[in-house]
Protein backbone atom coordinates (compact mmCIF):
# COMPACT_ATOMS: atom_id res chain seq x y z
CA UNK A 1 0.00 0.00 0.00
CA UNK A 2 1.40 3.62 -1.33
CA UNK A 3 0.97 6.75 -2.28
CA UNK A 4 1.90 7.98 -5.42
CA UNK A 5 1.96 10.75 -7.96
CA UNK A 6 2.35 10.51 -11.50
CA UNK A 7 2.80 13.43 -13.61
CA UNK A 8 3.91 14.78 -16.93
CA UNK A 9 7.56 15.37 -17.32
CA UNK A 10 9.26 18.26 -20.11
CA UNK A 11 9.98 15.30 -22.06
CA UNK A 12 6.40 14.78 -22.27
CA UNK A 13 5.76 11.52 -20.51
CA UNK A 14 4.18 10.49 -18.00
CA UNK A 15 6.12 9.89 -14.78
CA UNK A 16 5.48 8.10 -11.09
CA UNK A 17 6.97 8.76 -8.00
CA UNK A 18 6.33 7.53 -4.42
CA UNK A 19 5.12 10.06 -1.99
CA UNK A 20 6.17 10.35 1.47
CA UNK A 21 2.75 11.98 3.08
CA UNK A 22 4.72 13.18 6.40
CA UNK A 23 6.47 15.49 3.87
CA UNK A 24 3.03 16.90 2.32
CA UNK A 25 1.49 19.12 4.81
CA UNK A 26 -1.13 20.29 2.84
CA UNK A 27 -2.53 16.25 1.67
CA UNK A 28 -3.11 15.67 5.22
CA UNK A 29 -4.89 19.15 5.93
CA UNK A 30 -6.98 18.59 3.18
CA UNK A 31 -7.43 19.56 -0.65
CA UNK A 32 -10.61 21.07 -1.52
CA UNK A 33 -13.22 18.25 -4.04
CA UNK A 34 -16.62 18.13 -4.48
CA UNK A 35 -17.54 14.67 -5.23
CA UNK A 36 -16.09 10.77 -5.25
CA UNK A 37 -16.86 8.08 -7.65
CA UNK A 38 -16.79 4.67 -7.87
CA UNK A 39 -16.13 1.91 -10.76
CA UNK A 40 -15.32 -1.42 -11.57
CA UNK A 41 -13.46 -2.43 -14.37
CA UNK A 42 -13.70 -6.02 -15.72
CA UNK A 43 -10.89 -8.53 -16.13
CA UNK A 44 -9.23 -7.90 -18.97
CA UNK A 45 -10.26 -4.54 -19.63
CA UNK A 46 -7.25 -1.79 -21.44
CA UNK A 47 -7.09 1.34 -22.11
CA UNK A 48 -4.67 2.61 -24.40
CA UNK A 49 -2.35 5.67 -24.49
CA UNK A 50 -4.52 8.88 -22.33
CA UNK A 51 -3.96 11.63 -20.63
CA UNK A 52 -5.97 12.10 -17.52
CA UNK A 53 -9.18 14.48 -18.11
CA UNK A 54 -8.16 16.60 -15.07
CA UNK A 55 -6.04 16.56 -11.80
CA UNK A 56 -7.67 13.33 -9.80
CA UNK A 57 -6.85 11.18 -6.94
CA UNK A 58 -7.41 7.11 -8.00
CA UNK A 59 -7.75 5.09 -5.06
CA UNK A 60 -7.81 1.01 -5.50
CA UNK A 61 -10.59 -0.49 -3.36
CA UNK A 62 -10.34 -3.76 -4.51
CA UNK A 63 -8.57 -5.58 -7.50
CA UNK A 64 -5.22 -4.71 -9.37
CA UNK A 65 -4.55 -2.63 -12.17
CA UNK A 66 -1.25 -2.00 -14.32
CA UNK A 67 -0.39 1.15 -15.59
CA UNK A 68 2.08 1.58 -18.48
CA UNK A 69 4.65 4.64 -18.81
CA UNK A 70 5.89 5.89 -21.88
CA UNK A 71 9.47 4.94 -21.10
CA UNK A 72 7.80 1.15 -21.38
CA UNK A 73 7.91 0.51 -17.76
CA UNK A 74 4.54 -0.98 -16.20
CA UNK A 75 3.63 -0.64 -12.50
CA UNK A 76 1.25 -3.02 -10.75
CA UNK A 77 -1.04 -0.77 -7.90
CA UNK A 78 -2.91 -2.73 -5.36
CA UNK A 79 -5.89 -2.53 -2.87
CA UNK A 80 -5.27 1.38 -0.64
CA UNK A 81 -2.79 2.13 -3.18
CA UNK A 82 -3.74 5.92 -3.82
CA UNK A 83 -2.46 8.11 -6.68
CA UNK A 84 -2.35 11.77 -7.56
CA UNK A 85 -2.95 11.39 -11.11
CA UNK A 86 -2.36 14.73 -12.70
CA UNK A 87 -0.78 13.68 -16.24
CA UNK A 88 -3.13 16.05 -17.94
CA UNK A 89 -0.78 16.85 -21.17
CA UNK A 90 1.53 14.45 -22.89
CA UNK A 91 1.06 11.11 -23.76
CA UNK A 92 -0.20 10.10 -21.17
CA UNK A 93 -0.49 6.38 -19.70
CA UNK A 94 -1.92 2.96 -20.33
CA UNK A 95 -4.65 0.80 -18.27
CA UNK A 96 -5.46 -2.44 -17.57
CA UNK A 97 -6.83 -4.88 -15.03
CA UNK A 98 -4.09 -7.19 -13.98
CA UNK A 99 -4.92 -10.46 -12.67
CA UNK A 100 -8.36 -12.25 -12.30
CA UNK A 101 -10.61 -10.36 -10.34
CA UNK A 102 -12.26 -6.73 -11.21
CA UNK A 103 -10.57 -3.83 -10.37
CA UNK A 104 -12.85 -1.44 -7.99
CA UNK A 105 -11.43 2.26 -7.69
CA UNK A 106 -12.72 5.28 -5.95
CA UNK A 107 -11.72 8.62 -8.20
CA UNK A 108 -11.82 11.96 -6.50
CA UNK A 109 -11.07 14.62 -8.75
CA UNK A 110 -10.07 18.13 -6.58
CA UNK A 111 -11.28 21.46 -7.54
CA UNK A 112 -9.35 24.12 -9.21
CA UNK A 113 -8.45 27.20 -6.98
CA UNK A 114 -11.13 29.85 -6.78
CA UNK A 115 -13.88 26.83 -7.61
Amino acid sequence: MGTYRMFTGEDGQTHCEEIDIAKTPDWVQGLPTNHITFSEAAVGRASDWHTAPRRQFVIIVSGQLEIGFGDGTKMVFGPGDARLVEDITGKGHTTATYGDVPCVTATVPLRQAGY
